[in-house]
């Protein structure tokens, strides 16, 4: 689990192709403080174990579902990618719950600069339209952040200057892919109402109360 609060921007050294997928070495410092074999690292929003590190990179498998859903399957040696890794139970949640679990893949339509911030566009998949609403969270390149506004499945977003200069967001440019992933709970809420239509589990004021609400 993550927050999307991105701790450092690393670079891709070189992927290497293996049975099934892609081995890649990504170059960092932060992330390499504490780093063990098996960790969970947040890459660009998509969760990936660590296989082995040095003092000055660490690499990843990225297979099957991670090429077909994310932008891994264009992943070029130099690409700057946003890390974190997981979180710990006695951390703050900055941001908000991130699993790094890409849904699917969006595209940049609009970067504006307005004054010192950003307001950057982008057009995500039909089929996920329903899961955000304004002013909800959503996950871009692990990178948590506010729905600004929504018009049909384009939304918008706001940068504050801290988070351009530390995220590999201003290195991005219309039309760019973009990971994205869901608030979790609109999943969980989805899947909670589409039991309605069995009685059994309708929702009511007394079922509501049984769990404490």
């Amino acid at each position: 689990m993550f927050t999307g609060i991105v701790e450092e921007i690393g670079k891709i050294d070189k992927s290497t192709p293996i049975a099934g997928g892609l081995e890649i070495k990504i170059n960092a410092e932060k992330v390499l403080e504490d780093i063990k074999v098996n960790d969970s690292i947040c890459i660009d929003g998509v969760c990936l174990t660590v296989t082995n590190y040095d003092e000055n990179s660490f690499l990843v498998d990225a297979v099957g579902a991670t090429l077909e859903k994310t932008t891994f399957n264009k992943i070029h040696q130099n690409d700057l990618v946003n890390l974190e890794r997981s979180v710990r139970l006695n951390d703050r949640l900055g941001g908000h719950l991130v699993q790094g679990h890409v849904n699917g893949i969006g595209t940049i339509s609009e970067i504006q600069k307005l004054g010192e911030n950003y307001l950057i566009k982008i057009k995500i998949p039909v089929e996920l339209e329903r899961y955000v609403i304004k002013e909800g969270s959503i996950a871009i390149n692990g990178i948590s952040l506010t729905i600004a506004d929504l018009v049909k499945n384009e939304i918008s977003i706001s940068i504050i200057p801290h988070t351009w200069q530390n995220t590999n967001f201003k290195t991005k440019k219309v039309n760019a892919p973009v990971n994205i992933e869901i608030d979790m709970l609109a999943k969980y809420v989805e899947k909670l109402l589409s039991n309605v239509e069995n009685p059994s589990n309708k929702i009511s004021e007394g079922w509501l109360k049984e769990l404490g609400y």
